[in-house]
C-alpha cells in the first residue's frame, strides 16, 4: 500500500484511534491535515510526522470547518481523503436524566460536524470519507442515547454521500472498529451503565488495529464496500486488511 502524494484530513487527531490513523497513514506516505480542539495536542503529533499540518478546528463549527480545507488545500494543493473521526459520548445518563443541552451539542459534534467536514471534502473528487461509526448506530446501549442518535444518523449520512456521490468518484465507507481502549472508555467504565462499562480494559482493542484498517479503506479501491458499515470484527474485511482473525 502507499499513499505517496496523497493528503488526507484527519479530525480527532489529538489521541485515541485519530492519533494513531495519523501515524498509520503518515507510514504509508501521506500528507497530513490534522483537526482537533486540542491545538497543544495536534501540533506536538504533527512535529513528529515528516508532512503534517495541526489546525485547531472544532468540527461542530461550520466556520472552523471551513477554514480546516481552506488552509489545508493552500498546503497541498487538494484533499484525496477524509477521515471523519471527531465524536464526543456524552452526555451519559437516561433520557429524563440527560442535560438537553447537552444532548443537542453532542449531535451538533456527532452527525452536523461529519457533514460540515464531509460537504467541505466534496470539491476535490474524486475522494475517499471513511465516517468512523460504531456499532451503537443499530444498537442502542442505556445510557448513550444521544451518541447512538448520532452514530445512526452518520451511517445513513454514508449512505447518502455514496448515493449521490459515487458515480463521480466518491468511495464513502462506515468504519466501526469494535471495543478500543480509549480514553472514551475511561468514562465508559466510570459511568457503570450498559454491558460495555463492565468490559475487563484488557478486553479492549489497542488503537493500533482500527488505525491500520482505516489506512487501509484510504489506500485501496473497495467499490464493493463503498457506502456500507465495514465492521472490523468481520472476518473477511479482516483478512484483506491484513489483521488476524478476530
Amino acid at each position: 500500500m502507499t499513499l505517496q502524494g496523497k493528503t488526507i484530513v484527519v479530525t480527532g487527531a489529538s489521541r485515541g484511534i485519530g492519533a494513531a490513523t495519523a501515524e498509520a497513514l503518515s507510514a504509508l506516505g501521506a500528507n497530513l491535515v490534522l483537526a482537533a480542539r486540542s491545538d497543544d495536542a495536534i501540533s506536538a503529533l504533527a512535529e513528529r510526522l515528516p508532512s503534517a499540518l495541526a489546525i485547531a478546528t472544532d468540527v461542530a463549527n461550520l466556520e472552523d470547518v471551513q477554514t480546516l480545507f481552506t488552509r489545508g488545500r493552500a498546503r497541498f494543493g487538494r484533499i484525496d481523503a477524509l477521515v471523519n473521526n471527531a465524536a464526543t459520548l456524552g452526555p451519559i445518563g437516561r433520557i429524563a436524566d440527560a442535560d438537553p443541552v447537552e444532548w443537542a451539542d453532542s449531535l451538533q459534534a456527532n452527525i452536523a460536524g461529519q457533514f460540515f467536514c464531509a460537504r467541505a471534502a466534496l470539491a476535490d473528487l474524486p475522494l475517499t470519507i471513511v465516517n468512523v461509526s460504531s456499532g451503537a448506530a443499530d444498537r442502542p446501549q442505556e445510557g448513550w442515547s444521544a451518541y447512538c442518535a448520532g452514530k445512526a444518523g452518520l451511517a445513513m449520512l454514508t449512505q447518502s454521500l455514496h448515493l449521490e456521490y459515487g458515480a463521480l468518484g466518491l468511495r464513502a465507507y462506515g468504519f466501526r472498529p469494535g471495543v478500543v481502549d480509549t480514553e472514551m472508555h475511561v468514562l465508559i467504565r466510570a459511568s457503570g451503565l450498559n454491558p460495555i462499562s463492565q468490559l475487563p480494559r484488557e478486553s479492549l482493542a489497542p488503537v493500533a488495529l482500527p488505525a491500520q484498517a482505516i489506512a487501509w479503506l484510504c489506500a485501496n479501491d473497495a467499490p464493493d464496500l463503498a457506502g456500507q458499515e465495514v465492521d472490523i470484527r468481520d472476518p473477511a474485511f479482516r483478512a484483506r486488511v491484513g489483521l488476524a482473525p478476530p
